[in-house]
């Protein structure tokens, strides 16, 4: 008798282990770099959390350097995956500045640990980043959806004609960082919790409604 549910042959059940292992070390050592820098962290510490080897780890990444780079680039491109998910074509350009606003504030508190991570390698002077090739196509589709939107704006009347959207970017990141970055500083001399959802998504709705004021013509 013909056995019709074979398993998958044991090298692709070996690439998906892989891709399991490499996946998990990712989020971990996300964990570990963003709470202790890229000086304090261990590669004997992320084995120890993910149950692997140090050996595997140099195995995937080459060493710590080659981890902490795969860490930069998967943490900017999943924020680059989140904002070409918005389909900017279907909004109004009004619209989609807001909504683009919107959902890089989203990200960033979702996301607590992309903040530090820049934030350590700022205090590196981006001496890390410049080594990831990809990181340079990264930027591009942040600038690209915001010059396109900026575009169609300029085009109807709506939006103004005198800023560009790395000018845009910057304004808006800057306000998304600082709500994640200093939220413990602020928040205690000012005596209010910057994560409380009354306190976020009044800081969310003025964020937007301060890129449509300034951008629209």
């Amino acid at each position: 008798m013909v056995d019709t549910q074979r398993s998958a042959p044991p090298s692709a059940e070996r690439m998906r282990d892989a891709e399991r292992t490499r996946a998990e070390l990712l989020e971990v050592a996300t964990e570990v770099f963003s709470e202790q820098g890229y000086s304090g962290a261990r590669v004997d510490e992320i084995a120890e959390r993910t149950r692997t080897t140090k050996r595997m780890i140099y195995y995937y990444f080459g060493g710590k350097e080659g981890l902490y780079l795969a860490v930069l680039e998967s943490a900017y491109r999943r924020i680059r995956e989140t904002e070409q998910g918005l389909h900017a074509d279907d909004l109004t350009p009004v619209e989609a500045v807001r909504r683009i606003a919107e959902l890089t504030f989203d990200h960033h508190h979702d996301h607590p640990a992309f903040i530090r991570l820049v934030s350590v390698e700022n205090i590196h002077n981006g001496q890390h980043l410049g080594k990831v090739e990809a990181l340079r196509d990264l930027g591009t589709p942040a600038a690209s959806l915001l010059d396109e939107v900026l575009a169609r704006g300029r085009a109807s009347g709506e939006l103004r004609a005198d800023v560009d959207a790395v000018d845009v970017h910057m304004m808006i990141s800057a306000y998304c960082v600082f709500q994640v970055a200093n939220s413990a500083t602020f928040g205690f001399l000012f005596g209010r919790d910057m994560l409380a959802p009354d306190v976020r998504e009044r800081h969310r709705r003025i964020l937007g409604d301060i890129v449509v004021a300034w951008l629209s013509a």
